[in-house]
């Protein structure tokens, strides 16, 4: 055990060593999991930690540094330039040339490396120059260049559980070389369950939290817990996945018709600071996708809480918002103008050049007269019965196509 600095973070100061102190992630680095293999026989490959913050991809990187025999390097992506990577890369194949050892490189927060950063990567992995091991909250998908990612394992990390939280807690509580011990916490077990609740499965959070609460006082209150924590983390991100997650579920409950569960998802999209404006154009969307012509109001609806957006901003449209959820969720459901475009749009791009009828053309020239422009055309407002002004009005090789059931 090194010497703890006790002027460190607490969640600094605990983040476990080994895979045995390793709270969580247990489709992972449990017994005989494929994590916990690579890392126990030294065979790292170039992989990616995809997880929400605090569930262990940082502390899973350290665990490698400590068992690995290969030149570990960290840096963050987040204030690291071209310079420093190329510095790297010179004293990885110095490593590997003089001393027959693999370098890996621990980049933090990658999905913050631009495309060109991400690019200079990928020949030295290739090469095998360097051992990449990415840490990142976003979805590798959309984050990460595909080339590299390729070239990866993705191991996706869970938000950790309550009861691991609390495991956590506890683990800090009594730990006196690293944690909180010597200092004689007093906390109620419902306590430590209500801090491992609020802190929204992330264990930094927690152990921040738990510093503080017994730095305000070592006798632990609910009531100082939530001085403490200040607020349960809203996980909302609103570039990356869980912002596609969030509108995905609101979109999904006003389809289903759960207005209750509509206007959660809106309030977790509103309180973690999306834009209104977006909010709105997706309920315009929605207005026509799914209920369409069962209900012609909705797109009403639609706009005018857009509108309101626009005029009034937040935080007093949220209602507004509110009112359009709710409307849609309840409203009458057709998807029958959504799948008849789709249809559509099928047509039109098999055959995309087909020639307007004749007699649709309109004929403004004597040589459009001549060549049967408008020829045969029924006006259709001179004629009293419908069946009488009967004509084709789609392209030939599209006739009596229908699109609307």
């Amino acid at each position: 055990m090194q010497n703890i600095d006790f002027k460190k973070p607490l969640a600094q100061r605990m983040r476990p060593e080994n895979l045995e102190e390793f709270v969580g992630q247990t489709h992972l680095v449990g017994k005989e999991k494929i994590l916990s293999q690579i890392i126990e026989g030294d065979k790292i490959p170039s992989m990616i930690f995809w997880g929400p913050p605090g569930s262990g991809k940082t502390t899973l990187a350290f665990i490698i540094a400590q068992k690995t025999n290969s030149h570990f390097v960290q840096i963050s992506a987040v204030s690291s330039g071209v310079k420093e990577m190329r510095r790297i890369f010179e004293e990885a194949k110095d490593m590997l040339r003089a001393y027959n050892k693999n370098t890996i490189l621990f980049i933090d927060e990658i999905h913050r490396f631009n495309k060109s950063q991400q690019d200079s990567l990928l020949p030295r992995v290739e090469k095998g120059d360097i051992i990449l091991i990415g840490a990142t909250t976003e979805n590798p998908s959309f984050e990460v260049n595909s080339a590299l990612l390729s070239r990866s394992r993705v191991f996706v990390l869970n938000k950790l559980e309550p009861n691991e939280i609390e495991i956590i807690i506890k683990n800090a509580l009594v730990d006196k070389k690293r944690g909180l011990g010597n200092e004689k916490i007093d906390i109620r077990e419902e306590d430590i369950k209500y801090l491992a609740e609020l802190s929204g499965g992330d264990a930094r959070n927690a152990l921040n939290a738990l510093e503080l609460a017994s730095n305000i006082n070592t006798k632990i209150s609910r009531k100082i817990i939530e001085e403490a924590i200040q607020r349960a983390h809203l996980l909302y991100d609103k570039g990356g996945e869980e912002h596609y997650n969030i509108i995905s579920a609101l979109h999904k409950s006003m389809r289903g018709g759960d207005a209750d569960a509509a206007l959660y998802w809106l309030a977790r999209m509103i309180e973690g600071g999306e834009d209104p404006l977006y909010i709105a154009r997706r309920l315009i969307r929605f207005a026509s996708e799914d209920i369409g012509i069962a209900n012609s109001f909705a797109l009403e609806q639609a706009t005018a809480a857009y509108d309101a957006c626009h005029y009034i901003g937040v935080p007093e449209c949220n209602i507004n918002l509110a009112q359009a959820v709710v409307y849609m969720a309840k409203s009458k459901k057709s998807n029958k103008l959504y799948e008849a475009y789709q249809k559509v749009q099928q047509d039109v791009k098999n055959f995309p050049n087909e020639p307007v009828p004749l007699h649709l053309r309109n004929a403004p020239t004597k040589l459009m007269k001549e060549l049967n422009y408008g020829k045969d055309y029924k006006y259709t407002p001179h004629y009293d019965n419908p069946e009488d002004a009967k004509q084709e009005y789609l392209p030939k090789r599209l006739k009596g196509r229908k699109y609307l059931d």
